[in-house]
């Protein structure tokens, strides 16, 4: 087989190795899956403004994030259950990932993920109904040396993804979340026409009343930084940093949840320019290249997260598949930074895209 050269291409490899359910549930979105595509489309439009008589010759990609110093600004996305698309999971994906936010239904446990990390480890974490549940996902992140959790607000339930519908879908066997009991996950593996077992489950297991306040007191049971996900406008980023919050992540879920929801890459200006620099912007959603890349940072982000991308590595050759996609994105965004004339991540700015400012 030829090199695979870019994240499309291992798109279309891991389409063809993967289960067309899994592939589905990997892959689909909510609804029309409008705002699937919206991510994506969003990034072309976002022309570049090239700079020249500029030294270029020693580009720096790093930067540091919570305290942490990264080799480029590109980490991995919380998604549940790798082990759909490779038998080593997640820990195949924390030796391959510079920064890694593991889900909180990931398939393999927080202790072993931390065993194999290459580098820092954030914990995803959903509002369940029992507060137990939550407080005892936070001491074992801590336990394990975790540096972060990530509250994810934009899921009261999960959306209506018309693909997992049709397909009945629900988790294979011998795939489980082990970080949780069992009782949190009964139902994810009972498959019923006509209706997605995760969406049910949501339903159970989830409180959809998440407050400030509630956010607040996570905030107050750790020592830990709390970032949220899923903000996609000022008063939101602005709400979560007066309770706690150190940090944001700009998403939509990967186009799965509210379909018809804004863009990420959007919303980016308008909740950095809210943060105001007390704490890191990340994006999240649509990120397929490089240039995708340096689009977002020249919008404020401080780094960026890919899912999909790192689990159509993973499918396709476990923790090189994995590191092969993440490469070549931060070649390609080295390359973007060279041509565009901005060699180092504090060059870059909204006076690299046309017709862009910040608000």
């Amino acid at each position: 087989m030829d090199a695979l050269l870019t994240v499309a291409e291992y798109e279309a490899a891991a389409q063809e190795l993967l289960p067309p359910g899994i592939w589905d549930y990997l892959s689909g979105g909510s609804g029309q899956e409008r705002t699937l595509a919206a991510n994506v489309d969003a990034f072309a439009r976002l022309a570049l403004r090239p700079r020249f008589l500029v030294d270029v010759s020693e580009p720096d990609l790093s930067t540091t994030l919570l305290g942490a110093r990264l080799p480029t600004p590109i980490g991995v996305a919380p998604v549940a259950y790798h082990r759909l698309a490779h038998p080593e999971g997640e820990v195949a994906t924390a030796r391959a990932a510079s920064l890694l936010v593991v889900s909180v239904f990931a398939s393999r446990t927080l202790e072993e993920i931390a065993a194999a990390a290459a580098g820092p480890l954030w914990l995803q974490l959903y509002w369940f109904r029992r507060r137990e549940v939550v407080t005892g996902l936070v001491r074992r992140a801590e336990d394990a040396g975790y540096q972060a959790l990530v509250l994810t607000l934009d899921t009261p339930r999960v959306g209506r993804r018309l693909r997992d519908v049709r397909r009945g879908f629900a988790i294979p066997a011998g795939i489980v979340a082990p970080n949780l009991e069992a009782a949190v996950m009964a139902g994810t593996h009972e498959a019923v026409d006509g209706e997605s077992a995760l969406a049910r489950h949501s339903r159970e297991q989830f409180d959809p009343a998440l407050r400030p306040a509630d956010l607040a007191w996570l905030c107050a049971q750790t020592d830990l930084p709390v970032l949220v996900k899923g903000v996609l406008t000022a008063r939101d980023a602005e709400l979560a940093l007066a309770h706690g919050a150190a940090g944001v992540v700009v998403s939509n879920h990967g186009g799965r949840q509210l379909d018809g929801a804004v863009a990420s890459v959007d919303a980016l200006a308008e909740v950095a320019a809210a943060v105001g620099g007390r704490g890191p912007v990340l994006l999240d959603g649509g990120v397929r290249t490089g240039v995708d890349v340096l689009r977002a940072l020249a919008l404020g982000a401080s780094a960026v997260l890919v899912g999909r991308p790192a689990l159509w590595g993973l499918a396709v050759g476990g923790e090189s598949g994995a590191r092969a996609v993440l490469d070549i994105l931060a070649a390609e965004l080295e390359d973007a930074m060279v041509l565009s004339g901005r060699p180092r991540l504090s060059d870059v700015d909204s006076s690299l895209l046309a017709g862009v400012q910040r608000p």
